[in-house]
């Protein structure tokens, strides 16, 4: 599993460290990694173009030293040092022993526009805020330039511990990180700025209590449902699905394509698109008696294409199952009736029904999805999956968030969230806790869509058609 720690714990951890090391050990293992690093990413050193954007402080540093190795590789590097007075002295005397140039800001145009690569050595990740005008401009002329950027630790704008960005920003094709990941790669919209995310161990020892967990495939692989030879269709789970509407039938199906392929062994259908729910998915079972007459189930889905129809969302959070409630029955489910359930609750809001949830903008959640993840989580006291361009699920007990590295950009597009609903609350039924069932089907979802698409457009039918793929990819490994 990939976690990711606060600044304040990764700093109490390198000063543990610190304290029982030689002087100057740590950076120059972190000097070392990104050096390496730069040099993979130019694939020849020699008679390269390398550009140093050099902060104050032990960014900077980290900077200078890998700066001084590339030189004596054989490549031209040039600091420019926007703190002259503050740069890193030790860092700034072994890159002129190498041979390096020292510039300031006046002069450093010029040497970008003919770099190959540009290393952002700006800010540290201690920094607040965006980034200064003369940084702002350099980071504009490497955005603009044909040279690679490479970030140091985290990019230079972007806050380590969020992943907000509230002004100018470096983006970077490249990050390397030093001994954990920092929330702010992992979320956007920082991890749109920080391009491929490499690690490098340097010793820190970390806590049992990252900030950020990510699942890799053998972590969904464990959380898995499997059936056993004593298993049958009740004993695997049953979900019940009350979705849809006169206005809005293919919800209903979305869902229940999703429900089918998430596990559970069976699933229950009511409300009015049962016609067209049974004519796609004969295997569903069918009843227009409403959810106090669907018969037993061990989790509910209610919501997707809903409409007006408030009664069913209330029964449904009546009943002493997980409940997954997403798209109208946000809308429909009284706050306190959430707060209110002894069941696990999970809601799967996008940035907008979150936004309406909290009272806020739509631009403000996008901006803090972290923030609001775990805002409405504890308002709601319920566990809560914020679909987006990162995905985040959040429990109201606090503890870490999940945050999910598959999917792509095709994902977003209609009917995928009812398909996302379906598969999770499939695997509520299978008997999942609600945070690790919607980070599983967040993942699968994810995953699926990127098999479906490959780089084209998809419909959400095509993300439900290729779970099972995603399913035998992960337990493969």
């Amino acid at each position: 599993m990939r976690t990711a720690y606060s600044v304040e714990t990764v700093r109490a951890a390198e000063r543990a460290l610190m304290a029982r090391l030689p002087e100057g050990t740590l950076m120059g293992r972190a000097a070392a990694g990104l050096a390496a690093a730069c040099a993979e990413f130019l694939g020849r050193v020699y008679g390269s173009r390398v550009v140093l954007l050099v902060g104050s402080g032990d960014n900077g540093g980290d900077a200078l030293y890998a700066g001084a190795r590339l030189r004596r590789r054989g490549a031209g590097v040039t600091a420019v040092l926007l703190s002259p007075d503050r740069a890193h002295q030790g860092g700034l005397a072994a890159l002129r022993q190498a041979g390096g140039a020292v510039i300031g800001p006046e002069r450093a145009l010029g040497a970008i526009e003919r770099a190959d690569l540009v290393v952002d050595g700006v800010v540290g990740i201690g920094g607040k805020g965006g980034l200064r005008p003369d940084a702002a401009r350099l980071a504009s002329a490497a955005e603009r330039s044909r040279a690679a950027v490479v970030a140091v630790d985290l990019p230079s704008g972007v806050d380590a511990d969020t992943g907000e960005v509230s002004g100018s920003a470096v983006r970077a094709d490249l990050t390397v990180t030093f001994g954990a990941y920092k929330p702010g790669l992992l979320i956007d919209p920082g991890r749109e700025y920080a391009g491929t995310v490499r690690l490098i161990e340097i010793g820190l020892e970390l806590p049992p209590d990252p900030v950020l967990q990510a699942l890799q495939h053998e972590d969904v692989a464990r959380l898995l449902p499997r059936p056993d030879a004593e298993s049958d269709k009740y004993r695997r789970g049953v979900l019940g699905v009350a979705a849809g509407s006169a206005r809005y039938p293919g919800a209903a199906v979305l869902a229940v394509s999703g429900a089918l392929r998430g596990g559970a062994g069976a699933v229950r259908y009511v409300g009015p698109a049962g016609d067209a729910v049974i004519a796609r998915f004969p295997e569903t079972l069918v009843s227009d008696q409403g959810p106090d007459h669907a018969g037993r189930v061990q989790a509910w889905v209610v919501g997707p294409g809903a409409g007006e129809d408030a009664p069913t969302v209330a029964k449904v959070l009546g009943a002493d199952v997980p409940v997954l409630l997403d798209a109208d029955g946000l809308r429909l489910a009284g706050r306190d009736v959430v707060r209110g359930r002894t069941a696990p609750t999970l809601m799967t809001p996008h940035a907008g029904e979150a936004a309406a949830l909290l009272g806020v903008r739509r631009e403000e959640v996008e901006a803090a999805r972290l923030a609001s993840v775990r805002e409405l989580a504890a308002k709601y006291r319920a566990t809560v999956l914020l679909k987006g361009s990162t995905t985040l699920v959040a429990d109201p007990g606090g503890g870490p968030v999940r945050v999910n590295s598959t999917g792509t950009g095709w994902l977003a597009t209609a009917g995928s969230g009812d398909v996302l609903s379906g598969l999770a609350g499939s695997l509520l039924a299978s008997h999942l806790s609600a945070l690790d069932a919607g980070s599983v089907a967040a993942y699968l979802h994810g995953l699926a869509g990127r098999l479906a698409s490959r780089g084209a457009p998809i419909a959400a039918l095509d993300i439900a058609e290729r779970v099972p793929e995603a399913w035998r990819d992960v337990v493969r490994d």
